[in-house]
């Protein structure tokens, strides 16, 4: 079972996610590497906001090859380089995730592993057996 609480002792969420979600019973975890705005083929787009939409893209794709779905998502870390237009930034998020809410963190850093990309995001799911 996956419990999705806000505590009411504390503040709200500030945006889409949920403070914490208490996993119980036989799961199946699943623990993903930071994942890029690269295609396939390497190539990475200029745009951020076009890195981050491959970024989630790779994301689906490896919960896809787990036999798992957005749903199963448990946290989500961003880390951002530079400028990202806030709301152009939560509309793909949203679309991602539609009524999804997993915890989430967002991050801005100097740099990444390379000066090319903009945004890296790591992901923990979670699918009960």
């Amino acid at each position: 079972m996956k419990y999705f609480r806000n505590p009411k002792e504390i503040h709200p969420p500030v945006a889409p996610y949920v403070h914490q979600i208490e996993v119980t019973g036989p799961n199946r975890w699943l623990t993903l590497s930071g994942q890029l705005g690269m295609e396939a083929d390497g190539t990475i787009p200029k745009d951020p906001i076009d890195q981050m939409r491959l970024a989630l893209d790779n994301i689906k794709k490896n919960l896809e090859a787990a036999n798992m779905e957005i749903h199963d998502l448990t946290k989500l870390v961003f880390y951002l380089v530079g400028k990202f237009d806030a709301d152009q930034r939560r509309k793909v998020i949203s679309d991602f995730l539609g009524n999804h809410l997993p915890c989430t963190t967002m991050i801005y850093v100097v740099a990444l592993a390379a000066p090319t990309f903009k945004i890296e995001i790591d992901a923990w799911a979670c699918k009960e057996d």
